[in-house]
C-alpha cells in the first residue's frame, strides 16, 4: 500500500511544496527486517576490531572453522533451477554471523545464525516471485577454547518463523541438537555439522 503526503518548505527565499511517496508495511514486517538488519550491522562494526587482534596465519585458520574464537560474517549463496512447476529459478543468500563469548578460561559459547535472503519464484501461472527474509535458524556451540588438532563443539539449534510472507517459511518454531566435529590439515578441512529440528508447534501443521 502507498502513502502519499506533501511537505512545505522554504529554500531560497521560495515556498517549495514536495509530494513524498511511501510504502506502508505491517508493524510485524517491519520488525523482521529491523531485526535483520541490527544483526548485519552489529556484525559488520565488530569484526574488524577482532580481526586486528589476529595474526594472518591465525586469520587464515579461523576462516575455515565454522567454530573459530572471531567474529565473522560468511556469506553463501546457493540458485536452484527447474524449481517448481513453472521450472522457475529460486536464489537463497545465507548471510551467517558469527559471534563468540568465552566462558573461562577453558570453554567457549560459539553462536552462529543463520540469515536466509530468499528469492522465490511463482508456484502457479500469475504468481509473481517473492522476495524477502525466510526463517531464521539460531545455533549455539560449547566449544573447547584451546582446542588441538581436534575441533569440536556441541549445542542447540533454534528456528524462529522470521519469514516476512508467508511463502518464504513456516509457522511453527523449531528446537532440537546441533554438534560439530572438524580437523584442519594445512589447506584442507574435514569435517561434519549435524542437527535435527522438531517443531514445537505453530499456526498450521507444516513440517519443519
Amino acid at each position: 500500500m502507498w502513502l502519499y503526503a506533501s511537505k512545505t518548505e522554504v529554500l531560497d527565499g521560495r515556498v517549495v511544496r514536495r509530494e513524498i511517496a511511501h510504502q506502508k508495511e505491517g508493524p510485524v514486517r517491519k520488525k523482521k527486517l529491523t531485526l535483520f538488519a541490527l544483526f548485519t550491522v552489529m556484525a559488520l562494526i565488530t569484526m574488524p576490531v577482532w580481526a586486528a587482534e589476529q595474526s594472518h596465519e591465525e586469520l587464515a585458520k579461523a576462516a575455515q572453522n565454522p567454530i573459530a574464537n572471531m567474529i565473522s560474517l560468511p556469506f553463501q549463496n546457493n540458485t536452484n533451477f527447474n524449481v517448481g512447476p513453472e521450472n522457475g529459478t529460486q536464489n537463497i543468500l545465507n548471510i551467517e554471523p558469527v559471534i563468540p563469548f568465552h566462558l573461562g578460561k577453558e570453554w567457549n559459547l560459539i553462536t552462529c545464525t543463520i540469515l536466509p535472503v530468499i528469492s522465490q519464484p511463482g508456484f502457479g501461472p500469475g504468481q509473481d516471485t517473492q522476495f524477502g527474509l525466510g526463517d531464521i535458524q539460531f545455533s549455539a556451540f560449547l566449544s573447547p577454547a584451546k582446542p588441538e588438532e581436534f575441533i569440536w563443539g556441541v549445542g542447540a539449534i533454534a528456528q524462529l518463523p522470521s519469514h516476512t510472507d508467508d511463502r518464504l517459511g513456516s509457522t511453527e518454531w523449531g528446537l532440537g541438537p546441533t554438534a560439530v566435529a572438524l580437523r584442519i590439515d594445512g589447506p584442507w578441512v574435514y569435517g561434519a555439522l549435524v542437527n535435527n529440528v522438531w517443531s514445537l508447534g505453530g499456526d498450521d501443521e507444516k513440517e519443519v
